[in-house]
């Protein structure tokens, strides 16, 4: 009980934080959601990135951003989304292209159009609250309406969570980080139905049993097994993000903060909000139809 009080606390604290970080220092929105062009080229030397910053800051093509993409010959160039349509996006490709020479090897060329990333934008925004109403019904049709509240209260802090940890680390915010927030959500579902369907069991078993106590103690058998699925998802996940290349560094950067605060949220936020909401035993004892989860 003292440390699901503390869970809770630091939970709060750690909202409030992020809120404060994405009203204050706000997400690093790629070109999926703002519009605009992105270039990867390869250089035959080591990039002099301030010489083709100001190569390219003499094209009038607004705000243009670079930076080293993995080795020193590797750039990554940012244009913002220029007014006139695609037919604009297009041409200040064209002038690019034109401004770098022919001895620049182009790995990449993404263009999306400002209509577009409005579009892509509503779309993520949707994805990820038609899936917490999901699990919303999901949960209450398994359980009990008291766990479908604790279930999604606990989405909702990973969720600000994670948006507050990419606006601190300035993680680029696209559609690579939406589809990690979408795992990130499933994963951490499937720690609270773990624990709540050992929550369901010991209902039936210790009846008598103060509720506070059967929660604590539903928890503990289940660590382990909590533990062990979070510590060997993090190497597998801590190995892709050191040796898988700079393409994906930003998805698996995402999925590692994500799983650590899945694995926080299903300890120490999902089951403690039972002990706020209180259960009906003998609603549970009769919804019981699935075999319990072994730890």
């Amino acid at each position: 009980m003292l440390l699901s009080r503390f869970g809770f606390f630091l939970s709060g604290l750690l909202c409030l934080a992020s809120i404060m970080a994405f009203f204050f220092i706000g997400l690093n929105i790629g070109v999926d959601f703002k519009g605009g062009t992105v270039v990867t080229i390869r250089t035959v030397e080591a990039a002099n990135i301030d010489q083709l910053r100001s190569t390219l800051g003499g094209l009038d093509l607004g705000d243009v951003e670079l930076q080293e993409f993995g080795s020193p010959r590797d750039v990554l160039i940012r244009v913002e989304a220029q007014p006139g349509g695609d037919e604009a996006q297009q041409a200040a490709v064209t002038k690019l292209k034109a401004a770098l020479g022919e001895d620049v090897e182009y790995r990449s060329v993404e263009v999306v159009g400002p209509k577009v990333s409005g579009e892509l934008a509503q779309e993520g925004i949707l994805a990820v609250v038609l899936a917490i109403f999901c699990v919303l019904f999901y949960i209450w049709f398994q359980f009990e309406w008291q766990f479908a509240v604790g279930a999604v209260v606990s989405m909702l802090h990973d969720v600000v969570l994670a948006v507050g940890l990419f606006c601190v680390i300035g993680l680029e915010f696209n559609l690579t980080i939406v589809a990690a927030i979408l795992t990130i959500l499933g994963y951490s579902l499937n720690d609270t139905v773990v624990v709540f369907d050992r929550i369901r069991e010991f209902l039936r078993k210790y009846k008598s049993m103060p509720l506070a106590d059967l929660i604590d103690f539903s928890i503990n058998s289940v660590l382990p097994r909590t533990l062990l699925t979070s510590v060997t998802t993090l190497i597998a996940l801590t190995s892709l993000y050191v040796f898988g290349g700079e393409v994906i560094r930003g998805f698996t950067l995402a999925m590692i903060l994500g799983v650590l605060i899945g694995t926080y949220s299903s300890i120490f936020t999902a089951a403690p909000v039972l002990i706020i909401l209180g259960t009906n035993r003998e609603g549970a004892k009769e919804l019981a139809k699935a075999k319990p989860v072994s730890p």
